[in-house]
């Protein structure tokens, strides 16, 4: 991507989803300690991990439309104060409703960075939108390999737990002073350069051919299935793979915290390889395949969980596969389908994504074990491979051709 003067508030956004990428398990991963503090058991603390959903929930849509009106910084901004309240609030709750509230808070959060920071992205690297999206899942994967060995080592050195909460906290101090006076592309001015360079494509295609129109009804539904689907698939595996580890692996603790570390290498491998290959290929044309490769490795980590090896290379594809940026295609993808305001069609796709991270872990505590949640998440697996090829074959159809 070509460098420009806004690159210091990309990577200061970036920075903000290094930290989001260990609020998504910084209570999974210190179930034990906060359960105690929270008066509750382990599974008790992870089932807070469902109030995120509630919290992107309540204000994503209505986020991202007001993103498209007011611009990028207020919602950054607004979403780093909320996981400050998040992380620091962690430190000192003392029982399940504070800490059901202050997930409240992460999931408002997260949903105001998403607004702001996936559009700011595509309006700061307008020839690289689909690369500068799959770019945070890579500091999301990041912190998602790095926070299982702090937490740790931090056991291991009878440590406080609660440096591994105060180390995201540190980070956000840091990019909200940035933000202050940190400078975002003037979201209209690339939107009226967009349209017009839109508009002269067409004109030039239109002697070739009329513009083809997509069906609100038809592809929307198919996003937002996938927007369900895609974070659900990756999620059940992100929040209990630790779990499923001990219980149906019989790993020991450290082996299976690092299935969390190898599946967070994994989708940093393939934001790595999606950036190489990106340029050649369309995003349309790499989802269906990622979605299949995710079905065969759940499938197989859930037929075959004996081997620590094999569980290990398998947890390393789930991660490229379902977790290495491939949710964050499906949004460029959305985009090419309904080309509106880039806050409003993020709000909409991940409002479905919202409402996973909300209905799954209900859905994990209601099963009766961790190999029912894995033959679950095979299912969903599945699900997301019809969907993706789906919407493949209605990009041919709209657009005529999948290559770049």
């Amino acid at each position: 991507m070509k460098k420009n003067k806004y690159m210091m508030t990309a990577f200061m956004l970036y920075m903000n989803y290094f930290v989001h990428g260990m609020g998504v398990i910084i209570i999974s991963q210190n179930a034990s300690s906060l359960a105690q503090h929270w008066g509750t058991t382990t599974t008790g603390a992870i089932a807070v991990v469902s109030s995120l959903g509630i919290g992107r929930i309540i204000n994503l849509l209505i986020s991202g439309i007001l993103s498209d009106k007011f611009g990028r910084k207020p919602f950054v901004q607004l979403g780093i104060v909320f996981y400050l309240v998040f992380f620091v609030g962690l430190l000192f709750s003392r029982s399940v409703t504070v800490a059901y509230i202050l997930g409240i808070c992460a999931g408002m959060a997260n949903s105001f960075l998403d607004t702001g920071t996936y559009p700011a992205l595509m309006e700061i690297f307008p020839d690289a939108k689909g690369t500068s999206n799959v770019v945070l899942k890579a500091f999301i994967s990041g912190a998602q390999f790095l926070l299982p060995f702090i937490v740790s080592g931090l056991a291991a050195a009878h440590a406080w737990y609660g440096w591994s909460i105060v180390i995201p906290a540190a980070i956000l101090v840091i990019t909200f002073i940035y933000f202050l006076k940190g400078v975002f592309p003037d979201s209209k001015e690339v939107a009226e350069a967009e349209e017009k360079k839109a508009a002269e494509a067409e004109a030039a295609a239109a002697g070739d051919k009329p513009a083809v129109k997509s069906n609100k009804w038809v592809d929307g539904t198919l996003f937002i299935l996938y927007g369900y689907i895609s974070q659900a698939t990756f999620y059940m595996v992100s929040q209990m793979l630790t779990q499923y580890g001990q219980q149906i692996s019989h790993m020991s603790d450290g082996v299976a915290h690092a299935l969390v570390s190898w599946y967070s290498l994994g989708s940093i491998c393939c934001v790595l390889f999606t950036a190489v290959i990106g340029r050649k290929f369309k995003e349309v044309q790499l989802v269906p395949i990622y979605t299949l490769g995710a079905f065969i490795a759940i499938f197989l980590m859930w037929a075959y969980p004996t081997s620590a090896v094999l569980m290990a290379v398998l947890a390393f594809a789930v991660g490229f596969f379902a977790a290495g940026g491939v949710m964050q295609l499906g949004l460029t993808v959305m985009a090419d389908f309904f080309p509106a305001g880039k806050g409003t069609v993020t709000g909409f796709f991940y409002t479905a994504g919202s409402i996973a991270s909300f209905t799954i872990p209900l859905v994990i505590n209601a099963l009766p074990g961790m190999k029912e949640v894995m033959f679950f998440d095979v299912i969903v697996a599945l699900l997301g491979f019809v969907d993706t090829t789906i919407i493949t074959i209605r990009y041919k159809k709209l657009f005529g051709s999948l290559k770049k």
